[in-house]
């Protein structure tokens, strides 16, 4: 519900975001695009910025290609389309610990999906009825990324990755004007 809110007091229409949640369908590439529309940041800064942010995508996919070995085209092709940070998380250690199976990982995959759509459109049509910076809803992706990082370190290296990649990421935030930060943080 928080992207729709912010969403919502950026100027969005509940359509908007509704169309945006079921062809982006990248939370954290929605909230940035949603705080770089409410800036007024150009429509090339904003594709630029989310094909960066979502390449990691194209990682997580090949990650999880592997335990999908055999599997046809079209159901790789839905399959990629759910890819989330999240849905990555769980399909990983579920797959690891060899509990899983595709269709399994499908429905992960399309459930966090229509929940999300579902969410974002309510947070846009209730948007009008929350102020700016209440509950937290500002807080919810950072918090959910934090949450993430933290039940997918497992080792020194780990925790040497994120420590190394949170610096960076602030002092590019520091020291690049504007939103450009963001195209070096998602690397």
């Amino acid at each position: 519900m928080a992207l729709g809110v912010l969403a919502r007091q950026a100027g969005l229409s509940p359509l908007d975001i509704g169309l945006m949640s079921v062809l982006v369908f990248a939370g954290s590439a929605q909230f940035i695009a949603v705080a770089m529309l409410a800036d007024g940041a150009s429509p090339l800064a904003i594709v630029a910025t989310t094909f960066v942010v979502n390449f990691r995508h194209v990682l997580m996919s090949s990650s999880l290609a592997v335990p999908l070995r055999g599997v046809s085209r079209p159901f790789l092709a839905l399959f990629a389309y759910g890819v989330t940070d999240e849905s990555f998380a769980v399909n990983t250690a579920r797959f690891r610990d060899g509990s899983w199976d595709r269709w399994r990982a499908l429905v992960v995959h399309h459930a966090a999906n229509a929940t999300w759509i579902v969410a974002s459109v309510s947070g846009c049509l209730l948007g009008s009825l929350i102020p700016p910076g209440a509950f937290g809803i500002d807080f919810a992706l950072p918090a959910m990324f934090l949450a993430l990082i933290v039940l997918q370190t497992h080792n020194r290296l780990h925790v040497i990755v994120g420590v190394a990649a949170a610096l960076v990421s602030t002092l590019c935030y520091l020291w690049l004007p504007g939103d450009s930060y963001a195209l070096i943080a998602a690397l």
